[in-house]
């Protein structure tokens, strides 16, 4: 059995994770992140070394993770400065080759690399995961099938990585394209409850596999060490704002959407594709399976049934197309910084 802190705070609390490049303040491109200014608390290593985690601590309200979360950047950003560097939030780098950036120094990161290989070295890529409380296992996994339907909608609205090597790619989420070449990514399967997730997980580990449960990368996820249902299908947001609204739908979605049967791999499958090549201009199957929706109109429809008055974000990938298209990837990549 695996030790779980569901139910150890209130349900439906909000933690949030940011993932930043660092650049060189007159090139702009990554560099390391001072080690030093690394606490592996709310500031940790990432995948790769020039890639900096911010973590929040459980807050009420998404508005109160994203206010710790602005302090947060403020500290990253000020030791980065120390050594001549800037940080930047976005989907992926417009001009760094994946291939070619360093991977950090963690051991079990190093191991990851040598197993998934190629598919490891491509995941120059950065996301926001949003934790919400759960008060028991078997509240996480309904609370998982409920708003996997509706993460495609969240993908196309968050989309913030058009570019990848200097390319436009034609895909407004590069990332969630690049997500996808890991083993156990996507949706996660269908599990009959909670102790079947365990099982699998610990099965991942017995077999070596994995060297612990959360070596899942699937779009939405149960966090027992956390007590949290992860969800992790967003593009990182450049603006603050953007972490914001996404955070704020997020937590709505895990606290107020109908609890049922499992939702349909494959017309979510479909989904996460047409989100990641379309972002806001994509036609989505609508979750009952009835008819193709465009994206503002199903935003309306998730928004009633929340009983919000939530509106969609900004188009990120939009606008960083019209800017590199007008001015060039230097000047979207410097703007790319002054917004973070």
């Amino acid at each position: 059995m695996i030790h779980h802190r569901f139910g150890q705070s209130d349900p439906f609390t909000v933690g949030l994770e940011e993932e930043l490049f660092c650049l060189d303040a007159e090139t702009l491109a990554p560099r390391p992140f001072p080690r030093a200014a690394l606490d592996g608390a709310r500031l940790k290593e990432e995948l790769f070394s020039s890639v900096v985690e911010l973590n929040t601590d459980i807050h009420t309200s998404a508005a109160e993770a994203v206010a710790e979360l602005a302090a947060l950047r403020t500290r990253a950003k000020d030791a980065a400065a120390e050594a001549g560097l800037v940080l930047a939030a976005c989907g992926t780098w417009p001009t760094a080759v994946p291939e070619q950036q360093p991977v950090g120094e963690s051991p079990a990161y190093r191991k990851f690399v040598d197993y998934a290989g190629p598919s490891a070295r491509r995941q120059y890529v950065s996301g926001l995961h949003v934790h919400v409380g759960m008060e028991s296992p078997e509240a996480c996994m309904a609370a998982l099938e409920a708003i996997l339907p509706w993460l495609p909608l969240v993908l196309a609205l968050s989309a913030n990585s058009p570019y990848l090597s200097g390319e436009e790619t034609g895909l407004a989420s590069a990332r969630a394209e690049i997500l996808a070449l890991l083993p156990r990514s996507g949706a996660p399967p269908v599990f009959a409850s909670y102790e079947d997730w365990e099982l699998f997980v610990e099965r991942l580990v017995e077999l070596g596999l994995a060297d612990e449960i959360t070596r899942v990368w699937w779009d939405v996820r149960p966090h027992p060490r956390f007590g949290t249902l992860e969800i992790r299908i967003a593009d990182q947001p450049t603006r603050l704002q953007t972490t914001s609204e996404i955070a704020t739908l997020l937590q709505a979605m895990a606290s107020r959407l109908d609890r049922g049967e499992p939702a349909d791999r494959g017309l979510y499958a479909q989904n996460r594709w047409a989100a990641l090549r379309f972002g806001r201009k994509a036609e989505l199957v609508h979750p009952d399976g009835s008819r193709l929706v465009s994206v503002p109109d199903l935003v309306g429809e998730l928004a009633a049934r929340l009983g919000t008055d939530w509106s969609a974000t900004t188009d990120q990938a939009g606008e960083q197309l019209e800017l590199g298209r007008r001015e060039g990837l230097d000047s979207l990549c410097r703007r790319l910084v002054d917004l973070t």
